[in-house]
């Protein structure tokens, strides 16, 4: 069975789709070869017994009901002696072509002989019938023949033929018995043979199914090892190594998605643009190590801060965040900032060199506004970016948000750190 075990998945199946075909073969050939054995056994019975047996009787009956009637007749001056010589030689000539009809089966050794005897016979008393053949035919007078001789030889060939028909039928007897032991043999041959052929179908196609099963199961542990390493592979991809946040990679995938179904459903969209306040000196006071880890402490700020599933956090570079949130007003947008600015300044950390608190701080650029067909892909980021220029030109820690999205002048919104 090692073989099978090599074999691929398609190979393992077609296997499978031949010996089933073979199976079905062999059943058939097997059957088959059992129902002509069968067939040729019926064939001996009927040829080789009733046949015999119905020529043999219509011979008798030649005899009794042809020739010896008509003589009667002839005796009794029924039938002219015309009419008696051609129904004379027409009974002769049927019982010929029946006896001749008869010697041409299939004769066993212990037959042949009585046969021949009853050959004899019929000839002799076919020579006595053709005298009075010859005799009607002379138109001899035939109310002169003996009945008693007669009546005598056609109950002694009655009896040589009956005898010859007794045995044919206890041969036929014989072929009855010899072919039902024949038919319960081959019937139980044929069906051991078909139980055999079925189990060994069965236990080669259960080891088949059951190779199959287990390339499946490899298959299926397989697929869920390579799902996961993709998976990571996509989390590798679309995070950001340090921060665990999305980065700028996955944020293009997902502004893009959020902005055609805000347009779609004509919704608030908001994006926020976040820097951290003085971060190059913050690095080069306390080393990059440290600014790692107040990295990866504002993005922790971030995730708590937003949790809703439609909130949105990335890592864009650098100390720059962006935030994306769907289905807030501008009020709402203006209070998720200003608790954001205030989680980062409540965190602590850190930060002699800041011109504007001795902690880390944030400047956010707000962009809010309900999304339609007429809004350009692209404006939210610049108008974002450049409400975190504005915040950082007025003073810094601080958010600054608009909902004027077109070309023209911004409207905005100051708060300062005191608010």
């Amino acid at each position: 069975m090692k073989f099978i075990e090599a074999l691929k998945l398609k190979s393992k199946l077609f296997f499978l789709f031949i010996l089933v075909a073979l199976g079905l073969v062999g059943i058939g050939v097997v059957g088959t070869l059992q129902i002509n054995s069968m067939k040729k056994n019926i064939d001996s019975l009927y040829f080789g017994s009733l046949v015999p047996v119905t020529e043999l009787n219509n011979i008798l009956h030649t005899y009794h009901n042809g020739l010896e009637n008509i003589l009667y007749k002839a005796y009794r001056l029924e039938l002219s002696p015309i009419e008696t010589s051609t129904k004379i030689k027409s009974a002769l000539i049927h019982i010929d072509k029946k006896w001749k009809n008869y010697k041409k089966h299939f004769k066993r050794n212990t037959e042949v002989q009585y046969v021949e005897y009853t050959d004899l016979e019929i000839e002799a008393i076919n020579r006595y019938f053709l005298r009075l053949y010859s005799a009607a035919k002379q138109r001899k007078d035939l109310s002169t023949i003996n009945i008693h001789t007669l009546e005598k030889k056609v109950s002694f060939i009655h009896n040589v033929v009956e005898k010859l028909i007794n045995y044919e039928i206890d041969v036929a007897q014989y072929e009855r018995k010899k072919f039902l032991f024949s038919y319960n043999r081959v019937k139980k041959e044929l069906g051991l043979a078909l139980v055999v052929i079925i189990l060994v179908i069965l236990m080669i196609t259960l080891y088949v199914i059951k190779s199959i099963q287990n390339d499946q199961t490899k298959l299926e542990i397989t697929t869920r090892k390579l799902k996961r390493a993709n998976k990571k592979l996509e989390n590798v991809s679309y995070t950001d190594s340090l921060t665990n946040l999305h980065n700028r990679r996955y944020f293009n995938l997902v502004y893009e998605r959020e902005l055609k179904i805000a347009k779609r459903k004509n919704s608030f969209i908001t994006f926020m643009m976040l820097d951290i306040d003085f971060f190059k000196q913050y690095n080069d006071t306390y080393g990059h190590i440290e600014g790692d880890c107040a990295l990866q402490s504002v993005s922790k700020v971030l995730k708590e801060t937003l949790r809703r599933p439609s909130d949105y956090v990335f890592r864009l570079g650098g100390e720059e965040f962006g935030v994306i949130v769907t289905d807030t007003d501008e009020s709402n947008s203006a209070k998720l900032a200003r608790d954001i600015c205030d989680a980062i300044r409540a965190c602590k950390l850190k930060h002699e060199t800041s011109k504007v608190n001795e902690y880390v701080t944030l400047s956010i650029g707000v962009v809010c506004c309900i999304a339609d067909d007429a809004l350009d892909d692209k404006v939210l980021i610049s108008r974002a970016d450049e409400m975190l220029y504005e915040a950082k030109e007025t003073g810094r820690d601080r958010y600054i948000i608009t909902s004027n999205v077109s070309v023209a002048k911004t409207q905005t919104f100051f708060e300062d750190k005191s608010a």
